[in-house]
């Protein structure tokens, strides 16, 4: 079932969320037309049951197609709005046909928010599809970034919350693609350190820079198995199961960045260069729903208040 889903899925990015594309929508160009290909696609409605018109698929299936949105950089919120359109369906609210962000707290920055019509606000007490076009969406100033400060009052329509908030399945989804984006900056670096040749031989044959590729191995299959792990709580994972995905990935995505970047040398954060494309990536989603620290604070939290022996602690997560 993966293979059959991934290789379809993959083939459309490789065609539409070209690095080129990528570059000319966070310049300011028109992200209609990709849009319109992944909607056509059918694959916004994955999460979505089958009796909805959906797939009927559960976020763990899901998960290697997340991970191939996070190694392409792809400039739109599509993992967001396969969960939200999920969740509007299981409420019976009917999803408009644009993108979709998820908003977990206020005042923090949103991924994707430049580039999508409406924000599914989670208010604490319910969650609200709300049109952009009725909030303030505050630029961050980063360079490339399509992330957005969202503010003003949640309006529209209103679903039940998830039992847990929005907060975790956002977390696991930005787990996703951070586990993505490391697979595709490891496989760069992997493939640079072979072709640069100083010296008379490839820099990757150098004992300093196996051991740097090595122990970024080590971090992207970390990634990769945290993420999995997350998305087996469905679209309402327990905070713990959100907080081992999230503080796995999060605090990998710097040390991956930095070491992808040492290999490449100065041509690594050239503009023209496809691998910024990926690690200022890494860095937004390392914060985005909460960074390591957050969830490391939430972690620790439950085990203080758990009433049993740390073995069980985890057993139980």
């Amino acid at each position: 079932m993966a293979n059959e889903l991934l290789e379809p899925f993959v083939r459309m990015l490789d065609e539409i969320a070209t690095p080129a594309a990528v570059r000319a929508v966070e310049a300011g160009g028109d992200w209609h037309a990709i849009w319109a290909a992944i909607a056509d696609s059918g694959f916004l409605d994955a999460l979505v049951g089958e009796d909805q018109g959906g797939a009927g698929l559960t976020l763990a299936q899901v998960e290697p197609l997340l991970q191939a949105l996070g190694g392409r950089a792809v400039p739109l919120p599509v993992g967001e709005t396969m969960i939200a359109r999920a969740l509007l369906a299981q409420a019976g609210v009917v999803a408009p046909e644009s993108p979709i962000v998820l908003a977990t707290t206020q005042g923090q920055p949103v991924p994707c928010a430049l580039v999508a019509t409406h924000v599914l606000i989670d208010t604490g007490a319910a969650l609200a599809l709300t049109p952009l076009a009725a909030m303030e969406v505050t630029a961050t100033g980063v360079h490339g970034s399509l992330a957005g400060v969202i503010g003003g009052v949640a309006q529209g329509p209103v679903l039940p919350r998830p039992a847990n908030g929005l907060r975790p399945v956002a977390a696991v989804l930005r787990a996703c693609l951070i586990a993505g984006a490391a697979a595709r900056v490891c496989d760069m670096a992997a493939g640079h350190a072979a072709q640069r040749v100083q010296f008379g031989k490839p820099i990757g044959k150098q004992q300093a820079l196996q051991q740097l590729l090595s122990v970024m191995a080590e971090d992207m299959v970390a990634c990769r198995i945290a993420a999995q792990l997350g998305c087996t709580g469905g679209l309402d994972p327990t905070p713990a199961q959100a907080a081992t995905a999230k503080i796995t990935t999060s605090a990998a995505a710097p040390r991956i960045a930095a070491s992808a970047h040492a290999v490449h040398g100065a041509i690594g954060i050239a503009e023209e260069f496809d691998l910024q494309l990926l690690t200022r990536r890494l860095q937004e989603w390392r914060l985005a729903d909460g960074s390591e620290g957050y969830w490391s604070q939430q972690l620790g939290a439950q085990r203080l208040g758990a009433s049993i022996s740390s073995v069980d602690f985890v057993r139980a997560g």
